[in-house]
């Protein structure tokens, strides 16, 4: 999360299995709620979205994409950990390149050297009953 007062911009990327979405598990500790995003992060100065996305999900969990088609730009506006966010979203619908991933049920994987972080398959269904938490909940719209 950027500081108080400024807005990020991130790429993040639909990958859809079927039924199934592959999401990113957050924890907001002041409202004690665990919530779901599609995975990728922040756009670099002078570095593309689509670009973007490509390097966070190889650093993240060393995953090379494919079929990565933009699908649209979000603005998100929520409180996380007590504080206000603002980001522009821009968003994409992409395949992982190894067949590897979808065999997944979760992994572990790491954006600094103290957060650890899980990702895993969920049935869209569970998503859209209310059973687990998507955010931004407009990410319905592209599902």
């Amino acid at each position: 999360m950027n500081k108080a007062g400024q807005i990020r911009v991130i790429a993040l990327g639909l990958i859809r299995d079927g039924e199934r979405i592959f999401v990113s598990e957050g924890y907001d500790p002041v409202k004690q709620e665990t919530f779901y995003r599609a995975l990728g992060g922040g756009v670099d100065f002078g570095e593309t979205s689509h670009a973007a996305l490509e390097r966070e999900f190889q650093e993240e969990i060393q995953a090379d994409l494919t079929n990565i088609k933009y699908l649209g730009c979000i603005e998100n506006l929520f409180t996380f950990n007590g504080r206000q966010g603002h980001e522009i979203i821009q968003l994409y619908q992409c395949d992982f390149v190894d067949s590897k991933f979808y065999q997944l049920e979760s992994l572990v994987f790491s954006e600094s050297q103290t957060h650890k972080h899980k990702a895993l398959w969920i049935d869209i269904s569970r998503l859209k009953s209310g059973e687990f938490k998507l955010v931004p909940e407009v990410f319905f719209e592209y599902l």
